[in-house]
């Protein structure tokens, strides 16, 4: 991967950014995106939207949801320990003996999640599922005076955040789900001005968007596609990857991580746009792995297809190992080839397309 393009990744996953707290992380991307698109405008709700030639005549979004799951601090007790509620999925059995991260109005504030020690558990609790309710994070505060003056009721926190890298090719990190997905987005955006320097025409309008809430409902896609009316929408998330001893193929389908990103096929997605993109990854010879996506995909490609009058709506999959906990795995070379496939499928766009089935 080139040296900028991993300094950009790393920027984006040590970013906090919890679901309705995406600005710092939009500072990111901005500074990124204003190196390749023509315009940059972040809208109301805080989505990040960068436009590549504005007169074409084509609209193509591309999307990849900037937050990540967190916690909200709700609760400071008397004898400084801090409780909070989940934002977004959380999962209770991952959580206890967590380190996270504050973000105080102060600055960041280490914790760690406690809860009753296995030790001074009854025979009871000890068959018990772990609940949320029954945790808390301990900033190592004296009382609730001192707690007070570093955190307050409606911060919020997320997993301490960090890169770690596996060999040559895999890494791991919080919030890989999504931030690999805006990172594939914002490179496609960069590839494609590459390639029509000195074009005196292109057909394509090309808005790559950073999204903003997709963990709480798809929000910041929903509102972004509307005001963009674009015809055709390419959503990035992450897929879960089955090559590990906790995934069943027989439920999700086979995905690999090194394969190459996955392509869906479903209610959700456009066949023409679908057979545009396998298309093209067939021609430029980029490697992909096929998906089946049954129903509404859980993803920002649900919001596209249903925005307005309709948009011809498509899903790439960047493989994901352990999604929703601390160390969420990814290969670089999946996000590389999902950012090449895309600009290449872009570039192969005319003005005359029609994503109308038949």
């Amino acid at each position: 991967m080139r040296k900028d393009s991993r300094e950009f990744l790393n920027a984006l996953l040590e970013t906090p950014s919890v679901s309705g707290f995406e600005q710092a992380i939009q500072r990111v991307v901005k500074k990124r995106a204003s190196k390749y698109a023509d315009s940059i405008d972040v809208d109301v709700h805080g989505n990040l939207i960068a436009c590549l030639n504005p007169k074409g005549s084509l609209k193509v979004m591309l999307a990849g949801h900037c937050d990540q799951i967190g916690m909200m601090i709700t609760h400071i007790d008397e004898k400084g320990y801090v409780y909070f509620k989940q934002v977004g999925g959380l999962d209770p059995s991952v959580i206890p003996g967590t380190r996270v991260l504050i973000q105080g109005a102060k600055g960041p504030v280490p914790g760690v999640v406690g809860q009753k020690p296995i030790h001074l558990k009854s025979q009871s609790e000890r068959g018990q599922k772990n609940e949320m309710k029954k945790m808390w994070i301990d900033i190592g505060a004296k009382d609730g005076k001192e707690a007070k003056a570093l955190v307050d009721v409606g911060d919020v926190a997320t997993f301490a955040l960090g890169v770690v890298d596996h060999g040559k090719h895999i890494i791991s990190s919080p919030g890989c789900d999504d931030r690999v997905g805006v990172f594939v987005v914002m490179e496609a955006l960069r590839l494609v001005s590459q390639a029509i320097k000195g074009r005196k025409t292109f057909p394509v309008a090309l808005y790559a968007v950073s999204t903003v809430q997709e963990e709480l409902g798809l929000r910041g896609a929903r509102t972004a596609a509307y005001g963009i009316d674009p015809a055709a929408g390419i959503a990035v998330d992450v897929t879960h990857a089955t090559d590990n001893p906790g995934a069943d193929a027989k439920q999700v389908g086979t995905v690999k991580l090194g394969l190459g990103p996955t392509i869906a096929k479903g209610a959700n997605i456009n066949p023409v746009l679908e057979e545009l993109i396998k298309t093209t990854a067939k021609k430029k010879k980029i490697d992909f792995q096929p998906l089946g996506a049954p129903g509404a995909t859980g993803t920002d490609a649900n919001a596209l297809q249903i925005t307005r009058r309709g948009v011809a709506a498509a899903l790439i999959g960047i493989p994901n190992r352990y999604m929703h906990t601390q160390i969420e795995m990814v290969d670089l070379r999946d996000l590389e080839a999902a950012a090449k496939l895309i600009a290449e499928s872009v570039l192969a766009m005319d003005a005359k397309l029609t994503f109308i089935p038949s």
